[in-house]
């Protein structure tokens, strides 16, 4: 079946939901199901809208469909030696172009790179009207002091089902070279910060709770120059690393126990009282294993300056991302009715209101 359509019917689909009350749970492969909370409603697969669109090498742009296999996109981009630059997670080898962007997850280059948000140029989406809608790039302009395209970035799908995702890449590095350091948390994270702030070329930094890891990318003369200033132990397999970390099978996430994914200031000293953690991201990402209320988290983060997600658990029943403050929740719940009026779309997948 052609996209074009492919399309219509998924638009058909959408006009007949919506006129009958009939909630829709978006899908690509299926590979970050376990995100946000449990939600029902007829499967919408998206696995068949497949394909990409256009690639210009020279502009560094790339438009594919959201069911594009994002293994398939980044085959496309590593012939041309260029990449995702914010490094998404699959957690599954048939994680999807659509699926990234409604989840919004990147790995550990974000913060030397930017996040997948900063790396949309627009989208193709049908909103709960079963209207087809492209924003950002050449098509449309953003009105209403809003980035329609990058509202849709960590969405999951409920402000509309994503048709077409158009991107910015970026070059590979020349070369890449993984430092370790024995160190405690308090230590690593002083390091990290303090190398954060000085013209290393990092493109990621963690502590596994014994050791800092940091990757340095770049031209070679440069990666050279700086892992010898910077000491340390050279890790062979510094690719298989930082992959490993990307998609979460490290030792350290082979746990029954609830996960949780904290975004705090970087320099947030370590929150010993819920477990063991892992810091990602300089320090700005804390992933902590621990069986405490969820409204001990999200006290915590809040404390901090920051925000909790329940990543991985069991129940997904009750509120697993930060509560919102009452205006930016209104915020929320009116784009909610703007972009889906009949509230058909994964409801309640990020919260029990929408």
């Amino acid at each position: 079946m052609q996209n074009q359509d492919l399309s219509e019917l998924l638009r058909e689909r959408v006009l007949k939901a919506a006129a009958d009350g009939t909630p829709l749970l978006i899908q690509g492969s299926g590979s970050k199901s376990f995100h946000g909370r449990s939600t029902t409603g007829e499967m919408v697969d998206l696995a068949g809208h497949i394909g990409i669109v256009a690639y210009e090498p020279t502009e560094l742009v790339l438009t594919a469909r959201a069911g594009t296999p994002l293994a398939a996109v980044e085959s496309a981009l590593m012939e041309k030696s260029q990449m995702l630059a914010f490094e998404p997670p699959h957690f599954g080898p048939h994680a999807t172009l659509g699926g990234m962007a409604a989840c919004g997850l990147s790995g550990p280059r974000r913060p030397y790179a930017g996040s997948v948000r900063d790396s949309v140029l627009g989208v193709k989406i049908i909103n709960g009207n079963g209207e087809i809608l492209s924003f950002g790039g050449q098509v449309m302009k953003n009105v209403a002091g809003f980035d329609v395209s990058r509202l849709m970035v960590g969405a999951l799908g409920t402000l509309g089902i994503l048709l077409d995702v158009s991107l910015k890449v970026l070059p590979k590095p020349e070369t890449e070279e993984t430092l370790c350091f024995d160190m405690t948390a308090e230590d690593a994270l002083a390091a990290m910060n303090r190398w954060s702030g000085l013209n290393w070329p990092l493109s990621a930094a963690c502590h596994d709770g014994e050791r800092v890891y940091i990757r340095l990318s770049g031209a070679e003369a440069a990666i050279k120059a700086s892992a010898k200033k910077l000491g340390g132990e050279r890790l062979a397999e510094g690719n298989q690393f930082w992959a490993s970390l990307r998609e979460q099978t490290l030792p350290f996430f082979q746990d029954d126990l609830p996960l949780w994914r904290l975004s705090l200031p970087p320099a947030t000293p370590q929150m010993t009282l819920f477990g063991p953690s892992f810091m990602d991201w300089g320090g700005a990402l804390r992933w902590v294993k621990t069986d405490f209320p969820a409204e001990a988290l999200f006290a915590e983060a809040l404390k901090a300056g920051g925000h909790a997600t329940v990543f991985r658990s069991a129940d997904r029943i009750g509120e697993v991302f930060q509560p919102l403050a009452e205006p930016l929740k209104a915020l929320h719940i009116q784009l909610k009715k703007a972009f889906d009026p009949k509230g058909i779309f994964n409801p309640g997948r990020l919260y029990q209101e929408w």
